[in-house]
């Protein structure tokens, strides 16, 4: 009887547990399998999109450079223009600014200009460039292929990558950069650390970069199946591709597991790499477990079979949520469970994965981060190109950059809106740089013609911000914040809600700013008189709501006006209100800004 219970109870225990291990194993084979392909289709995206945000953000430094060499050369580089030390200037700057630009150069529409940069083009480089300016000539920008300049360990590898000059649909000319693939490399090195062979090629299936010196760049790479696959079906789509393959060398033969991804401002594509064995590696060790588990609990009783029954579904059960967070994008969570078993190193396997994942996404807000730094430096940078032509504005973008953004909070207008009014203020003014000095800094009053010149800065800012495609949003502000409710503002005339928010916030910063700065014909008044006059504007010339805002924020304190020591010219102080304004504030009636 005590052999016949124990051998029911043995079977009964053992064989449930036989096939829950079969199951536990099929379960977790296809989770790693599946973990693995999400591993290498998160590193070729992450690849991908390091690449693209580094092509945009050279583009818009080549568009911030172009807008600067339209204004530094009136948008005349023709014969002995080009060769302006105000230009070459500028070029130096623009190589200098960045370890990934090699070379720079700048060439009118006759072919002619000049360059800066810390190599010499060769022959390849330079055929790069004519396919460049011809591009150019056509309206289009050019990104060239990879190319290896110098020899040795002096060796790089670069591309080409330019910008046409365009002024009123007329060609001008070209900027083109020549960029330092080194910082490719580096990453693809990163990413090798990891077991995985990592490479770039680009849309003929030529080696762009690697992170191993057995490929050369532009090495013929069609050779692989991942890579003719990519030809096949990768430049049609723009989500990464897991394919398994068998990579020949010579008489040997590798089962491998690769992942394309398309670079989506290149025809490029990213591709990752791995022998099966070492991917599934997991899979394979995780097989022989089971089958052992499954052997002893046929030995074991029933007491040692539930206890572990329970010791294997509780960590199963940790790895599940753990893969559900990671499914949910938190890689933040890490599977706390000390065990020496298998189990035990699948728990650590997910944690090396979600550190990767989590440090792959760090690296993408850092590098976000990076390119906001570079596009507010270039805001900064045409600022500060106006307060240095004229002494007496300085700091006025950046009073009216903080009394603008302080308004729209108080408005409680999201943080998206909050960063537009932010940039559009700090430029609100840029096109004075376009204002001849002899009427910007002029010391009495302005006659009607050169009123009307200095009217235009509006519209010379909002010119000079339209090429580039990331400011569209702040011309606006840029453009019509002289514009009044009631009709009598420029450069359009518009009227009440005619005027978008935008402007209508920096009106009344700017507004503020005037009155509270020292003037020729008027001494800076108090925040609280400056405010009285404001107040018998709202309405009439400017938004009643920035208006309340703004009393808002002076009455809790938070604005202090800063110390005036030096009157302003009356060209600039005269920007938003009429002639007949300026002498009426002149008589100490309502004061221009």
């Amino acid at each position: 009887m005590l052999y016949v219970i124990l051998g029911v109870l043995l079977l009964i225990s053992s064989v449930p547990m036989y096939f829950y291990s079969e199951r536990v194993e099929s379960i977790n084979r296809e989770r790693l399998i599946t973990n693995e392909r999400l591993l290498q289709n998160t590193v070729t995206r992450s690849l991908a999109d390091d690449i693209a945000q580094h092509q945009q953000s050279l583009r818009l430094m080549l568009a911030n450079l172009s807008s600067a060499v339209q204004v530094a050369s009136g948008n005349d580089i023709n014969a002995e223009h080009v060769q302006a030390p105000e230009l070459r200037a500028l070029l130096e700057t623009f190589v200098s600014s960045s370890s990934d630009l090699a070379y720079a150069t700048l060439l009118n529409s006759e072919a002619k200009g000049i360059s800066a940069g810390r190599i010499a083009p060769d022959e390849f480089l330079q055929r790069e460039m004519e396919h460049a300016y011809n591009a150019a000539r056509e309206g289009r920008a050019y990104s060239g292929e990879a190319l290896v300049v110098g020899s040795g360990k002096s060796s790089r590898t670069v591309m080409l990558v330019s910008a046409p000059i365009m002024y009123a649909g007329r060609f001008l000319g070209m900027i083109a950069a020549v960029e330092d693939m080194q910082f490719l490399i580096r990453r693809l090195q990163e990413v090798s650390r990891g077991g995985l062979t990592p490479y770039v090629i680009d849309g003929r299936g030529r080696l762009v970069a690697a992170a191993s010196s057995d490929y050369a760049t532009g090495q013929d790479m069609t050779n692989l199946e991942i890579v003719r696959a990519f030809e096949q079906d990768g430049k049609t789509q723009f989500v990464a591709a897991t394919h398994e393959f068998d990579l020949t060398d010579g008489k040997k033969n590798t089962a491998m597991l690769g992942t394309y991804c398309r670079v989506n401002t290149l025809d490029w594509a990213v591709i990752v790499q791995k022998p099966r064995n070492e991917a599934y590696r997991g899979v394979y060790e995780m097989q022989r477990t089971a089958r052992l588990l499954a052997l002893l609990a046929v030995l074991l009783s029933i007491g040692i079979s539930i206890f572990a029954a329970r010791r294997i579904t509780n960590p199963l059960e940790v790895l599940t949520e753990s893969s559900r967070a990671i499914a949910r994008g938190d890689f933040s969570q890490r599977v706390q469970l000390k065990s020496r078993t298998e189990i035990g190193e699948l728990a650590e396997t997910f944690n090396v994965m979600s550190e990767e994942l989590e440090q792959y996404v760090e690296d993408l807000k850092r590098a976000a981060n990076e390119n906001r730094d570079l596009f507010m430096g270039s805001i900064q940078m045409l600022a500060g190109a106006v307060d240095e032509k004229d002494p007496y504005t300085r700091g006025h973008s950046d009073r009216v950059t903080r009394y603008s953004v302080m308004i729209a909070r108080e408005m409680k207008l999201e943080e998206e809106f909050v960063e537009i009014v932010r940039i559009s203020a700090q430029l609100h003014d840029v096109g004075k740089i376009g204002i001849e000095d002899r009427i910007l800094k002029k010391p009495g009053a302005l006659t009607p013609e050169e009123f009307d010149v200095m009217k235009t800065h509006t519209s010379k800012g909002a010119n000079i911000l339209r090429p580039v495609a990331h400011l569209k949003d702040m011309i606006p502000g840029i453009e019509l914040h002289h514009e009044s409710l009631d009709g009598r503002g420029y450069p359009h005339g518009l009227k009440s809600d005619q005027i978008p928010l935008l402007p209508r916030i920096i009106a009344v910063a700017d507004t503020f700013d005037a009155l509270t700065t020292n003037r020729p014909y008027q001494q800076a008044r108090s925040g609280a008189d400056a405010l009285k006059v404001i107040h018998t504007l709202s309405g009439k010339r400017l938004d009643p709501t920035a208006v309340v805002a703004l009393n808002v924020i002076y009455d809790r304190g938070e604005i202090r006006i800063p110390q005036q020591i030096m009157p302003m010219p009356v060209a600039a102080c005269a920007e938003i209100a009429q002639p007949e304004a300026v002498r009426a504030a002149a008589a100490g009636e309502v004061a221009p800004a």
